[in-house]
């Protein structure tokens, strides 16, 4: 029976694709640039498609563009369904892919109808990340392909983890202004608030002046935890663009 869950677990662990596992094996961190296409149609009030740019160090690696229907964008942005496939910038082999459903939006608390989002890797699943029960500081559980859980994730917390930390990546008036970071813990670990330790981060960056005042494009640092496989990367990779929707889509319109 334990070689049994062990061999299912390796297989799991070995899921992804050819191009997944070339650019993340041995990979520690990524960085994810968001840019806008279409600013015509953001002029005339219909959001455009968002794109990612994926770079490791300063060489870019990876594509992505947004497939969802317009109508969605405009009336239902921070909720609106989408897939979206992360390709290879030169032979367009696909990465990873995540498909995220209609929910209800973010609030001070949520107790039902959680956000969620899908992963998948040569078609085959590799995790998705569900929204849990929370209060003033949101909470999510991180699963492996099989449906166990593997992460968990949110802001740093303190006063108990009742608030955001907003101190946490620095002085919020110096180094620290405009970073917003969500923590990734093992899924086993009971205690992650306050200064618990935590096995990796994913980081929203400040922007510059002008694309702060005249688009919504965002940029994400992804620090992986020390022990994580390619499909556990491409997890975390995924997760970076369901957090970009669900938390920051209209920040530049608001």
């Amino acid at each position: 029976m334990t070689t049994m869950k062990s061999a299912l677990i390796k297989n799991t662990m070995d899921r992804g694709s050819a191009s997944l596992k070339s650019h993340c094996n041995g990979l520690d961190k990524m960085e994810i640039r968001q840019t806008r296409r279409g600013w015509l149609q953001t002029c005339f009030g219909c959001d455009a498609k968002t794109e990612f740019k994926y770079f490791v160090g300063s060489d870019q690696i990876a594509i992505s563009i947004e497939d969802t229907d317009c109508f969605c964008c405009m009336c239902c942005n921070r909720i609106h369904p989408f897939k979206m496939a992360v390709k290879e910038l030169y032979s367009g082999a696909e990465l990873v892919s995540v498909d995220r459903p209609l929910a209800c939006v973010q609030g001070p608390c949520k107790c039902c109808c959680y956000q969620s989002a899908s992963f998948t890797s040569a078609n085959e699943s590799i995790g998705k990340i569900e929204e849990q029960f929370y209060f003033c500081v949101p909470r999510f559980l991180i699963y492996d392909g099989e449906n166990r859980p593997m992460y968990k994730l949110h802001n740093p917390t303190c006063f108990g983890g009742t608030c955001v930390n907003c101190c946490a990546e620095g002085n919020p008036c110096g180094k620290g202004c405009c970073k917003v970071s969500f923590r990734v813990y093992d899924a086993d670990q009971q205690e992650t608030d306050g200064d618990a330790p935590y096995l990796g981060y994913i980081l929203k960056k400040p922007k510059s002046l002008f694309v702060e005042l005249f688009t919504d494009a965002n940029a994400f640092e992804v620090i992986f935890p020390q022990e994580a496989t390619t499909a556990q990367k491409g997890v975390l990779i995924g997760t970076s663009i369901f957090l970009n929707a669900i938390f920051f889509e209209e920040n530049g319109q608001e």
